[in-house]
């Protein structure tokens, strides 16, 4: 068969990475994203970009593991490049702090971070309502630099981007061979996905450049993570809403958790709110299927539904996607060396 031709629907972090592994290991492909919102108006832009694993229940804890060291060890070797500054990827050290000595002391990721430990009592009293601490080193992604740096890297290897709406997978069938679906919050209209939900995110970016250790407060909640240009203040988890307006009240919340953790921040400058909805599921859906119409098939890959965890795990699930995308080639491939006997 001619070169076959492969769709990824979304351009956030996951589809933008999930089209590079694709062309990267099926050079042969010809590989098009498509998307009604590319950045700097994506989910994935308002994203803090910190790699702290978010568990998913569904999913099994090895697979996740897997998912997240494969983003660490990417990510890991662009900061040590010269392209760390312009990918907006640089190593940040902090602490996660309790105020209760959490049942999992080590958790499942602390042996990918670099430098993880329980924190020194002399460090807890910077903290004086938590009781107990853990101190490591990971990387964070500044979420609009990563985006450009992915799609500069998507045009040199030849894939095209185009800027458009798809209201129904299937109408793809007649011009791609394997479509990905990467739409995020999206597929909950566009494949009717009623396990999938948004968690709203609401965060400040504030200009405070004296900080520059992360804090991290057990609950996931309150959040103070330094990137190159902005310091990202959080945040929000409010399932099942779907409004993307600020809240004054919440933002005037979200300032005064981060305060009380770091009171610098009082003098932080140029304050922006920005929010997004995490697409939240079970498990992340990362899966083949094939579509079909009056006997004509069309063979998806989904990988949608990473919730707060998705730059922690991106190129793992990316990974996983372009080899699906592969085994989907290979089958079209082989049913048409069939129909040729």
């Amino acid at each position: 068969m001619a070169a076959p031709k492969v769709a990824v629907v979304g351009a956030g972090v996951i589809g933008l990475s999930t089209a590079l592994c694709i062309a990267e290991t099926c050079p042969s492909c010809s590989v098009t994203v498509l998307s009604d919102q590319f950045s700097p108006n994506t989910t994935s832009d308002v994203a803090a970009g910190m790699l702290i694993p978010h568990t998913y229940p569904g999913t099994p804890i090895h697979v996740q593991k897997q998912w997240f060291k494969e983003t660490f060890t990417y990510l890991f070797a662009i900061s040590n490049s010269g392209e760390a500054s312009e990918a907006g990827i640089h190593l940040v050290s902090g602490w996660q702090v309790f105020k209760n000595t959490p049942k999992e002391e080590l958790p499942f990721w602390s042996d990918i971070v670099l430098g993880f430990r329980p924190m020194s009592k002399a460090e807890l009293q910077k903290f004086p309502q938590h009781q107990f601490g853990q101190a490591f080193t990971t990387l964070k992604c500044d979420c609009p630099p990563y985006l450009l740096w992915l799609e500069k890297r998507l045009k040199a290897t030849g894939v095209q981007m185009h800027t458009r709406k798809v209201a129904d997978l299937w109408e793809l069938h007649s011009e791609y061979n394997v479509v990905v679906n990467c739409t995020g919050i999206g597929a909950h209209q566009l494949v009717g996905d009623e396990k999938l939900f948004p968690i709203r995110g609401q965060v400040l970016k504030v200009h405070a450049p004296w900080v520059k250790n992360f804090i991290r407060d057990g609950d996931g909640l309150t959040y103070i993570y330094p990137g190159i240009h902005r310091i990202t203040l959080g945040g929000t988890r409010e399932k099942e809403s779907w409004s993307l307006s600020p809240d004054p009240g919440t933002t005037k919340d979200i300032f005064d958790r981060c305060c009380s953790l770091e009171p610098s921040l009082r003098g932080a400058q140029d304050i922006e709110v920005k929010v997004g909805l995490r697409p939240s599921r079970w498990c992340v859906r990362l899966q083949r299927e094939v579509l079909s119409q009056g006997g004509v098939k069309l063979p998806v890959v989904h990988n949608y539904g990473h919730g707060s965890g998705g730059f922690s795990v991106h190129r793992g699930t990316a990974k996983e996607a372009a080899r699906l995308v592969g085994e989907c080639i290979a089958a079209l491939q082989g049913s048409s060396s069939r129909a040729k006997l």
